[in-house]
């Protein structure tokens, strides 16, 4: 699923995204780190993956989309 990266802390290595919907996403250092990113900056569009459903929905993975 595609994303665009809202916001991100580099102290934390967490952050948020927006679904192209427009509902924002948080994620936490796990799916950063599970994307091997070193950097992320808001506006960048991003690939993500997903866990559960609704309420439990959770980023597991965010790495940058590529063509």
């Amino acid at each position: 699923m595609q994303a665009t990266a809202y916001t991100y802390d580099e102290t934390t290595r967490s952050g948020s995204v927006l679904l192209d919907d427009g509902t924002p996403l948080p994620f936490d250092a796990a799916a950063f780190d599970a994307g091997g990113l070193l950097l992320l900056r808001p506006g960048q569009r991003v690939r993500i993956e997903t866990t559960g459903e609704g309420d439990d929905r959770r980023i597991a993975l965010v790495t940058l989309q590529t063509l």
